[in-house]
């Protein structure tokens, strides 16, 4: 990737030259198009609602998929789409400065979910599980209004290995995050790009690019979160056996019905013996 002022995005100027991040890059941007090709998301006439929170994450999905579409290998229109939930002293100007300022099309939609959460979740319980569940619905909503195919998340690696670890310790299943998912009503997906992604990868990324990263004062402000806690376990696991992070989210791709014991998913009434 040789860098030109006319060959290159306006949110890579400015990228550092060293070979470390030069490879961070290039495993950044080969990880999100083999997610893209492999779970099938460019569909003809495809748009996406690519969401910006303003953490390092969304940041980082924006760059990705911006190269990819600036080297004509993600024939799909993008459109950046923050919603301002009405958090206090949350910095309405940030993203929508650097939006305008990076040249990205893009809307910026205000709808007060903070105080209905604060008002539903009694003191001292989470918020994390209502505030998404209202933040999705308005994203779609936002999605039909623009003409769009597809709401796409920023969700990396890591999220969708802890999402399986709290399904399995709180919610007694085997699921998580999809990298692909069509909604209840049928008529958007939801994609998740950065799926095969560290998100070590992503602070490194973000960080190295200096983007302006907003924090979420609402949930991740708050202690004794289970996803903090699984996310303690995980740590502990990997600082003892590193890679052991990937080892099982490849579990994750190369799951064995037969070896389970759902008979949902497997016919174990019908198995029989060769005669």
């Amino acid at each position: 990737m040789l860098d030109h002022p006319e060959d290159i995005h306006p949110l890579f100027h400015g990228a550092p030259q060293s070979t470390e991040f030069r490879k961070l890059r290039k495993r950044l941007v080969r990880l999100t198009r083999e997610a893209i090709e492999q779970y099938g998301m460019v569909e003809p006439g495809g748009k996406w609602l690519v969401c910006m929170s303003g953490g390092k994450d969304s940041y980082t999905l924006l760059a990705i998929l911006h190269e990819l579409q600036w080297r004509g290998l993600l024939p799909v229109e993008l459109i950046a789409c923050n919603l301002d939930q009405g958090q206090p002293n949350f910095p309405a100007t940030v993203l929508p400065a650097f939006l305008d300022k990076m040249g990205v099309k893009h809307r910026i939609a205000y709808q007060d979910t903070y105080s209905i959460v604060t008002d539903k979740i009694p003191a001292g319980r989470t918020f994390c599980a209502l505030c998404s569940r209202l933040r999705r619905g308005h994203l779609y909503r936002i999605a039909r209004e623009e003409g769009c195919t597809a709401v796409v998340l920023g969700h990396h690696r890591d999220d969708i290995l802890e999402t399986f670890f709290m399904n399995l310790f709180h919610g007694g299943r085997l699921a998580t995050m999809p990298a692909k998912l069509l909604n209840e009503e049928g008529d958007l997906f939801l994609y998740r790009p950065l799926a095969l992604v560290a998100e070590a990868d992503c602070e490194k990324f973000s960080t190295a690019m200096n983007y302006p990263i907003i924090p979420c004062d609402l949930c991740g402000s708050q202690d004794g979160l289970q996803r903090q806690q699984v996310k303690a376990i995980l740590d502990g696991w990997e600082a003892n056996s590193p890679g052991r992070r990937q080892v099982m989210f490849r579990a994750l791709m190369n799951a064995r019905p037969s070896h389970l014991l759902d008979p949902e998913l497997f016919d174990f009434a019908g198995l029989e013996r060769a005669k």
